[in-house]
């Protein structure tokens, strides 16, 4: 049998206007008419303040709870704090307090699963990663040993062979161990007033025989002549830089301009690195501040580099509470932006 709301109002108001005209039968002078009067009159109030109560504070709440637990099955999210609130109903607030709190557990649940994913992937990268140079080295090693070592020419190029494939590891630890230590800040950032024209000018000068080879001007723009002071870390941000210009020197095109612009406002200095290369997928852009992720692999391979660069400028820029972005139009070149905090 179907417990419906009627059904259980019904029930409850027979069952008051029984109990009620029990008891007035006990009294004297009640006649018969008054008893009908109210009878029918408690049933009928009873009837529907109880079918009231059941119907609208009751069933109606329940069956919201049902609806609740089907959006959270289909993974929808969408109810407002507010609402929670605002609710006096206590079936309301609980069916409320129920979703906000499942729902904030399954995006928990959610983010525990991406980032298992990721662990796993970063896992794979670095086993891909170390294992290269060093089995390049292990096999120019063994093959001197098996007697290739008498053999002068080949004994020099093998050992160089050798030897750059272990500087090759070796930068690799350096930025795994500099990445771990920047994300469970380990490295405190030691803020200075620094010109960020100057280290630009130290880092061309630096930077001077790659770009040659790859015949690509280097050019720094800034509103006005002389010093732009900025609060940073000298060390870090001089590591940024690098890698930005870097990149864009390796990744842009033979014959290209990398141009640096600092233009100043009143709190901030706007960094932008600027390159003429080919480019980077819209889809890629995502992902391209990521732990060794490569928009073309075999490519970013010849030039070297360990893939940690990008995500290692982002953390260091985090420290500086500064975001970068990236802007690229394929066949157009690619643009890091970034701000700094402005000094006098």
């Amino acid at each position: 049998m179907s417990l419906s709301p009627r059904f259980i109002a019904l029930l409850l108001a027979s069952l008051i206007s029984a109990l009620t005209l029990a008891f007035l039968t006990f009294v004297e002078g009640v006649t018969n008419n008054m008893l009908f009067v109210v009878g029918v009159s408690s049933f009928v109030i009873s009837f529907f303040l109880v079918l009231y109560a059941i119907e609208l504070l009751v069933f109606r709440e329940v069956n919201k709870m049902y609806k609740t637990i089907h959006k959270l099955k289909i993974r929808d999210f969408t109810i407002p704090r507010k609402a929670v609130i605002k609710n006096t109903n206590p079936f309301k607030k609980l069916n409320d307090e129920i979703f906000v709190y499942v729902a904030k557990k399954q995006k928990e649940i959610d983010e525990l699963k991406r980032l298992e994913q990721f662990r796993r992937e970063f896992l794979a990268d670095v086993s891909h990663e170390l294992k290269t140079p060093i089995f390049a080295a292990q096999g120019f090693i063994h093959t001197l040993i098996d007697g290739a070592i008498d053999d002068e020419h080949v004994r020099d190029k093998f050992l160089s062979k050798a030897a750059k494939s272990l500087d090759g590891l070796d930068a690799l630890v350096k930025d795994l161990v500099a990445l771990s230590q920047l994300e469970t800040g380990e490295v405190k950032m030691s803020f200075e007033r620094i010109d960020l024209a100057h280290v630009v000018q130290e880092i061309f000068d630096q930077l001077e025989k790659i770009a040659s080879a790859k015949r690509t001007f280097l050019k720094l723009r800034i509103d006005k002549p002389g010093p732009v002071w900025v609060k940073a870390d000298p060390q870090r941000i001089m590591q940024v830089m690098t890698n930005l210009i870097e990149n864009a020197i390796k990744y842009g095109n033979d014959n290209g301009k990398v141009l640096v612009s600092l233009e100043e406002d009143k709190k901030h200095v706007l960094v932008a690195v600027k390159d003429d290369g080919p480019g980077i997928p819209p889809e890629h852009l995502s992902r391209i501040f990521e732990r060794f992720y490569r928009v073309e692999k075999s490519r970013s391979k010849d030039r070297g580099g360990t893939g940690l660069g990008l995500a290692i400028v982002k953390h260091i820029l985090n420290a500086h509470k500064a975001k970068i972005t990236v802007m690229s139009k394929l066949d157009k070149g690619t643009t890091f932006r970034f701000k700094l905090e402005r000094m006098e």
